[in-house]
């Protein structure tokens, strides 16, 4: 719920803060602010659907080579989404949330690693933002704000907001304390320095010192009402010990990986011939494909395994084992290993796990002959 409050209220505070910027300079009528909201609003929505299913187009019918490619032109599609519409008076801001709900809930390549990167683009940006309103703000001017500011926050936070969240959420049953709990947690924050940044350098005139007002509220709203929230959930009786807010999200993971494993499938093989419940698969292992040809087959317990297809296993795998590390030996013509047998290589402690030659990917058994630049991986206990 406050990730939606938080993604769509910003469009339409940076649409009234335009507004009445507009208003103070004098030179807006009626009719024209009719006109900039519908602008804002319908430029904004639509240009923020037609670039979302356009990238979703693009996703399918292309890819990268490197998955960090991905995060770099969603970072394009971004920017693209925010820059179209304000060039015909549309709200970029809208248009960039629009797009960002539509590709957030469609599956994509990469999205983890995507969803990962903006992550800490998000944090980076939030860094700047208020290391901006740190360099903009006049420490000795904070006595002559104080007062008026401290009651807007007071306001907002004991007034206003409850009333506002009370009015919208009545309607739909929910308790006081529900209530309570989301009128406490409506910060202040990134976009609230934004647009004072906006009132600054804009040429309407104002009595107030509308920056450091908002300098201050900003501070009592992440320092009070953000320090406070644990303890206020835990009064209202609002934590839930057994759930996990990380499944609300559409990259959501569980923490235990799975790793994947392909081999072709010789003839003579045992599995030859035999159903995929005939086989006798160690613990945690399953065939999620088979690749015939070109079809390409999702497995049932009565389909038959024949000479040449193509098995993908999954299993449980995990990122780090403890005193297990990997390490790239590259082989040349002198190396004591060259032009020997694995089964002829007696080293303790450790295994070989692939051959990188050329091209070629090799699993190893006993009778691989190690040759003149492979690259062998070996896996060591530490």
């Amino acid at each position: 719920m406050l990730e939606l409050e938080s993604g769509s209220n910003d469009p339409f505070s940076y649409m009234l803060t335009v507004i009445f910027l507009t208003l103070m300079s004098g030179d807006i009528s009626g009719g024209k602010i009719v006109y900039l909201i519908f602008a804002q609003v319908i430029f904004g929505a639509l240009s923020g659907v037609l670039l979302a299913y356009a990238s979703l187009w693009f996703f399918k019918h292309y890819h990268f080579k490197t998955s960090g490619m991905y995060s770099i032109f969603v970072v394009a599609v971004a920017l693209v989404s925010y820059a179209i519409p304000t060039l015909v008076g549309g709200n970029g801001y809208l248009s960039a949330y629009i797009c960002g709900i539509i590709l957030g809930n469609r599956e994509i390549k990469n999205k983890r690693t995507i969803i990962h990167f903006f992550d800490g683009v998000t944090g980076f940006m939030q860094m700047l933002l208020f290391f901006l309103l740190g360099l903009l703000s006049f420490p000795s001017q904070f006595h002559t704000v104080a007062l008026p500011a401290l009651a807007i926050a007071l306001f907002l936070t004991f007034v206003a907001r409850p009333l506002a969240v009370g009015m919208i959420l009545t309607p739909f049953g929910c308790s006081i304390r529900q209530q309570t709990l989301v009128s406490w947690s409506g910060l202040r924050g990134a976009a609230s320095i934004v647009f004072a940044i906006m009132t600054v350098v804009n040429p309407a005139v104002m009595d107030n010192d509308i920056f450091h007002i908002v300098f201050f509220i900003v501070l009592f709203s992440i320092l009070i009402q953000g320090s406070l929230i644990p303890f206020v959930a835990k009064k209202l009786d609002m934590v839930d010990t057994d759930g996990d807010v990380m499944k609300t999200f559409t990259d959501y993971s569980y923490e235990l990986p799975v790793g994947f494993v392909e081999f072709d499938m010789p003839h003579g093989h045992h599995w030859v011939d035999k159903t995929v419940q005939e086989l006798n698969f160690p613990k945690n292992l399953i065939v999620v494909l088979i690749i015939r040809g070109e079809e390409r087959i999702i497995p049932k317990g009565n389909t038959y395994i024949i000479a040449g297809d193509k098995i993908i296993l999954c299993g449980r795998a995990g990122n780090f084992v403890d005193g297990v590390s990997l390490s790239e030996i590259e082989i040349t013509k002198e190396h004591q290993m060259c032009s020997k047998l694995i089964k002829d290589i007696s080293k303790e402690n450790e295994i070989i796990v692939m051959i990188k030659r050329g091209k070629c990917l090799i699993i190893p058994h006993g009778n691989t002959k190690i040759e003149e630049n492979d690259i062998i991986v070996v896996s060591k206990n530490d």
